[in-house]
C-alpha cells in the first residue's frame, strides 16, 4: 500500500513537471519566432542596394499602385495631406494568404535612407493585408488584393522615396513597390521644346525648366539640390546629372542645349482586349483553351517611317472587362502573342517596355528570335484591358537602352516628362523631395 502510495506520487509529479516542461518550451519558441521575425522583418540589403519595382513570385499578377482617385497617376502624394494611395495585386494561386506588408524610406536613388523606423514612420512596423476578394466568373482564378495608405498603422512622418514591402507569413518578400511622399514646397514651370541643335531638332525633345523656392533657404545648390527628369516615367533614359546654370534669388535655373534632350520616340503601340467577344483592330486571332490566347497582328520597325499621330495613353495601361460590373474581380487573364517581323539584331536584346512591365527592362518581356520565321516572338499572360507598349534595343556593349532603333524618333511626338527635386541639406540626414512636376509635348504637334 506504502508502496502504491509512493508511486502515485512520482506519477503525479513527473506529470507536473513535464507539463511545466512542455509549458517552458512552448514559451521558448513562442519567444524565439517573435525574436525571429522582428529580426527578419528588417531590410538586411547593402546600403548601395537599390530597390525597385520587383516581383518574386511567380503568382503574383497586374500590380497597380497609384493616387487614389487617377488609376493613370504615379503614386505619389503630399506630406500630411488627405491623399492617399492604392495598391492591388492578383495571387493565382487563389488560395488565401497571410500577407503583411512595411514601408521604408530611401534616398533619390532608391537605397535605404537607413533610418529607424520611428523617424520616418509614426505608425506601426508592419500591418497585415485585410481586403481582399475571390475573382468572379472568370477561367483564371484568383484572389484580388487591395491596400490603401496612409492608414493608422502606416503613416509617413517625412518626405522622399518610399518602399513597400510585401511579405508573407513566413516572412519571404513577395515584392517591393515604390511611392513618393511630396512637400508643398516649390512650384516649377518648364518649357518643352524641339532641341535647339540643329543635329536634333527632328527628332529630340529639349526640357528647360525653373525651380522656384521662395520658402527655402538653399545654402549650395550644386551640393544640395539633385534634378531627375523622365521620359514617361521610363527609368533607363533618365537624366539626373543636371546642375542649375544660373542661379537667382528664389530661383534655380536649368537651360541647355544639349544636356536635357530626350529622344522623341514614336507614339506607343497599343492593343485593346476589353473583350474578347469580337477583334478589335489590333488583334489578328482568339483562340478559347483553358485561357484565351489572343494573337496580335505582326508589328514592323519604324524606324524610317514618316511620324504618324496615334491616340495613347503615353504607355500606360488600364484593366477593363467590357461585360463587367467590377473589372478588378471580373476581368480574366489571356495570354497574348506578339510578334516583330524584323530581321536579327546582333547588337543587343530586344524588350516590350511600359506600364506593364514596370518601366524597365524587364526580362519577362524579352522577346526571342525565331530563326525560322525571322521574327522576333513573345508571350504574356495578361488580364484583360487595354494596353500600351514600345520596342527597345538593350544594347550588348554599353547595355544602353534604345527606344528610337525599332520605333523611331520623331519631335512631333506626344511624351509626358515629370521631374522630380530632391533636397538634402548639409547635416541632414535623409533626402527630402520638395519639387515634382509633370509637363507634356503635345503643344509640338
Amino acid at each position: 500500500m506504502k508502496f502504491h502510495k509512493i508511486s502515485t506520487a512520482i506519477f503525479f509529479i513527473s506529470i507536473i513537471l513535464m507539463s511545466c516542461s512542455t509549458k517552458n518550451k512552448f514559451l521558448l519558441e513562442q519567444n524565439n519566432a517573435s525574436k525571429k521575425f522582428e529580426l527578419t522583418n528588417t531590410i538586411n540589403e547593402s546600403d548601395n542596394f537599390t530597390y525597385e519595382n520587383k516581383t518574386y513570385s511567380s503568382n503574383i499578377k497586374t500590380i497597380l499602385c497609384y493616387k487614389k482617385g487617377d488609376e493613370l497617376s504615379p503614386p505619389i502624394i503630399y506630406l500630411n495631406s488627405n491623399e492617399k494611395i492604392i495598391l492591388k495585386f492578383d495571387d493565382l494561386d487563389a488560395h488565401r494568404k497571410n500577407y503583411k506588408y512595411s514601408i521604408f524610406h530611401c534616398n533619390s536613388n532608391w537605397e535605404n535612407s537607413n533610418l529607424i523606423h520611428n523617424e520616418y514612420n509614426s505608425g506601426f512596423k508592419y500591418e497585415n493585408v485585410i481586403n481582399y476578394n475571390h475573382s468572379f466568373n472568370t477561367n483564371q482564378k484568383y484572389i484580388h488584393y487591395e491596400i490603401e495608405f496612409p492608414n493608422n498603422s502606416i503613416q509617413p512622418l517625412i518626405s522622399g522615396n518610399y518602399v513597400l514591402r510585401l511579405f508573407d507569413e513566413l516572412d519571404s518578400t513577395v515584392f517591393f513597390r515604390r511611392f513618393m511622399i511630396l512637400e508643398n514646397s516649390t512650384f516649377i514651370k518648364s518649357n518643352i521644346k524641339k532641341a535647339t541643335l540643329l543635329s536634333d531638332r527632328d527628332s529630340k525633345h529639349e526640357i528647360d525648366f525653373t525651380i522656384y523656392h521662395p520658402n527655402i533657404v538653399i545654402s549650395n545648390p550644386f551640393s544640395e539640390i539633385k534634378v531627375i527628369v523622365k521620359q514617361n516615367n521610363f527609368e533607363a533614359t533618365k537624366i539626373d546629372n543636371l546642375k542649375p546654370r544660373f542661379i537667382k534669388e528664389g530661383q534655380l535655373i536649368y537651360d541647355y542645349e544639349d544636356r536635357n534632350n530626350f529622344n522623341g520616340n514614336n507614339e506607343f503601340r497599343y492593343f485593346d482586349i476589353k473583350s474578347l467577344r469580337f477583334l478589335s483592330d489590333r488583334i489578328n486571332k482568339v483562340n478559347n483553351l483553358n485561357l484565351d490566347h489572343v494573337y496580335l497582328f505582326e508589328d514592323k520597325k519604324r524606324s524610317f517611317d514618316l511620324y504618324s499621330i496615334l491616340p495613347d495613353l503615353n504607355g500606360n495601361f488600364i484593366i477593363k472587362k467590357q461585360e463587367g460590373w467590377d473589372s478588378s474581380l471580373e476581368a480574366d487573364y489571356t495570354f497574348v502573342y506578339f510578334t516583330l517581323n524584323c530581321e536579327k539584331i546582333n547588337l543587343g536584346d530586344i524588350y516590350l517596355i511600359g506600364g506593364f512591365s514596370d518601366w524597365k527592362i524587364n526580362k519577362d518581356f524579352k522577346l526571342d528570335y525565331n530563326i525560322k520565321e525571322q521574327k522576333y516572338e513573345a508571350n504574356l499572360l495578361l488580364k484583360q484591358g487595354y494596353y500600351n507598349y514600345l520596342y527597345a534595343l538593350k544594347n550588348y556593349k554599353n547595355q544602353k537602352v534604345d527606344i528610337s532603333f525599332i520605333e523611331g524618333s520623331h519631335y512631333e511626338t506626344r511624351n509626358n516628362y515629370y521631374i522630380y527635386v530632391y533636397f538634402k541639406e548639409i547635416g541632414e540626414k535623409y533626402e527630402r523631395l520638395i519639387g515634382y512636376h509633370i509637363d507634356s509635348s503635345n503643344e509640338l504637334f
